[in-house]
């Protein structure tokens, strides 16, 4: 489960203060996968930060009673000056898990062939996507969190296995999904929830948070 009591989050953008969330309140509970709408520019990111714990609250209580990811895509846990082999041993140690497992199962999913014995700060972007793709894999959490959907590389082999490895990841895990596209969320699941005001809006169905997504925009 993971659980918001009273969070408030927001950022001084220069000019205004920008509020992410203003005392919320919901709960995401295990089993029931959440797809997250919410335009952009509003704190999709620092949402689903919150979430794994990358990010405190400015007040409130966050809980987390199950294993949560950290976002897809995210690179801060990476050493840049270190190989892909070196980080995967790296990982494996905060993890508690078999670092030669961790190496193989990353060498195949990434098939990086040569540039996994290289300095992971000297990859491409689309290198790296799949490299931090591997290791959320590589791991297993309860809960998957992420941020507008999965990386875009141009490995279509990559894709293919990675993508086959997620779905069937979460026929037993749950994924929690923010985009500002309800197409996004489609794949993912069925119920889901608007931000909104700093607030965020939970339905059983995917339809009616759509509904008040499209009239807030509408009304914008």
């Amino acid at each position: 489960m993971i659980e918001f009591r009273g969070v408030s989050k927001s950022f001084w953008t220069g000019e205004r203060r920008k509020v992410i969330l203003d005392r919320a309140s919901f709960r995401v509970e295990p089993g029931r996968s959440l797809g997250i709408l919410a335009p952009n520019g509003t704190g999709k990111t620092t949402l689903v930060n919150m979430m794994s714990g990358l990010e405190k609250p400015d007040e409130g209580e966050i809980i987390r009673t199950s294993r949560v990811s950290f976002p897809l895509g995210y690179m801060g846990g990476m050493v840049s000056r270190l190989t892909a082999v070196e980080n995967c041993w790296f990982i494996a140690r905060i993890y508690d898990k078999d670092p030669d497992y961790l190496e193989a199962f990353c060498r195949w999913v990434c098939n990086l062939e040569e540039y996994f014995d290289m300095p992971v700060g000297t990859y491409s972007a689309g290198m790296q996507a799949r490299f931090s793709f591997a290791l959320l894999l590589a791991l297993d959490f309860d809960f998957y969190l992420i941020d507008e959907g999965m990386p875009s590389t141009t490995d279509v082999e990559f894709n293919r296995k990675a993508g086959h490895i997620l779905f069937e990841r979460l026929k037993t895990a749950t994924v929690v999904i923010v985009s500002h596209q309800a197409a996004t969320l489609e794949k993912f699941c069925k119920s889901a929830a608007v931000l909104r005001h700093g607030q965020l809006h939970m339905f059983d169905t995917l339809e009616e948070a759509k509904a008040l997504y499209d009239y807030e925009a509408q009304s914008a």
